[in-house]
């Protein structure tokens, strides 16, 4: 039996699959390559070139393969784009979703773990945010993410699909030897911004906004490094496996940085000075992000071996500077 993961050249997706792969478990990755890269997938991983939304060529993929569990990546995940182009996320994200999960029923296949994201949960009352919180999203990224989980949550009342929603913070850090790292078309993720910085490709970082109701006026976000993300969807599959009910779960180290407290980290962890710039803040973007995720150490057992944003910083620069042009360079 197999675990199916969707986007698995992708960013955290490259790194989920390494760490099924390690351990021992049978893979299968669908990804568009749109964003993702071939070369991010190990060459004895069976892959289909599959766009998520098409029903057809997903059916023979699950025809073609013994799949078990289905871990789901595939999906839109650009805050400002999403603001300027919301159709393209609910066809992409939510649509998705109707498509997959029709498939695996099809299929008889009950277990999924999914992406999904603090983006869910709006401007919070609380911080760091629970569960629990209310979650109303002021942008259709975070509100494709939302319908997701419902469409899930629907699907189990009548179907018995189980399912984990992960809501996870801002993912940062790369595969500590440097082979798999973050390498997108058009990079929108802070840390790989900064590291350009750090590399002379861009002249300094922007920071959006200095006027934010945080210490230091700066918006602020809390990060998880990427294998203690795939770490956690390996708990979440063990867990659907021994037949536990849905859940959800929020993934992020209950420590908040700022825009300009990265910066410094990252001058920090790199020895370089990273001229910075401050800019007006972006529709769509609220003041602070930090996640409770004390039920996810209870109730998963998930223990992250990264609790310090400097080494994290330090894991992406490995990979950035062996890699400075990113897959191109394999």
């Amino acid at each position: 039996m197999a675990t199916l993961v969707l986007g698995g050249a992708g960013y955290i997706g490259s790194h989920m699959v390494d760490r099924l792969v390690e351990d021992g478990r049978d893979v299968v990755v669908v990804d568009n390559l749109l964003t993702g890269h071939r070369k991010a997938v190990p060459e004895n991983v069976p892959f289909y070139e599959v766009d998520i939304r098409d029903k057809d060529a997903l059916d023979k993929v699950f025809e073609a393969e013994d799949i078990d569990q289905v871990v789901h990546f595939a999906a839109s995940s650009i805050v400002p784009e999403s603001m300027e182009n919301p159709l393209k996320y609910f066809d992409n994200n939510t649509g998705g979703m109707i498509a997959l999960l029709e498939v695996m029923l099809k299929h008889q296949v009950k277990n999924i773990v999914f992406s999904s994201t603090a983006a869910t949960y709006g401007t919070p009352e609380e911080n760091p945010i629970p569960e629990t919180a209310p979650q109303r999203p002021i942008n259709p990224y975070g509100e494709s993410k939302l319908q997701m989980e419902h469409i899930m949550r629907w699907a189990d009342e009548a179907y018995g699909l189980k399912w984990v929603a992960l809501r996870y913070f801002n993912v940062a850090g790369a595969k500590a030897d440097g082979s798999i790292g973050e390498d997108h078309p058009t990079e929108t993720h802070l840390v790989p911004i900064i590291l350009q910085v750090a590399l002379g490709e861009r002249e300094k970082i922007m920071m959006f906004g200095d006027d934010y109701n945080t210490s230091d006026g700066f918006n602020v976000r809390d990060y998880v490094h990427v294998m203690d993300l795939a770490d956690a969807h390996i708990l979440a599959l063990d867990y659907l496996a021994e037949g536990n009910p849905s859940n959800q779960f929020n993934l992020g180290s209950a420590t908040g940085y700022s825009v300009k407290q990265m910066v410094e980290a990252a001058r920090n962890a790199t020895g370089e000075p990273i001229p910075a710039e401050v800019g007006p803040r972006r529709a769509g973007d609220p003041d602070s992000l930090v996640a409770s995720s004390d039920k996810a150490r209870k109730v998963l057992n998930w223990t992250p071996k990264y609790d310090d944003v400097e080494t994290i910083i330090k894991t992406a620069w490995t990979w950035v500077q062996k890699h400075p042009h990113g897959y191109e360079d394999r």
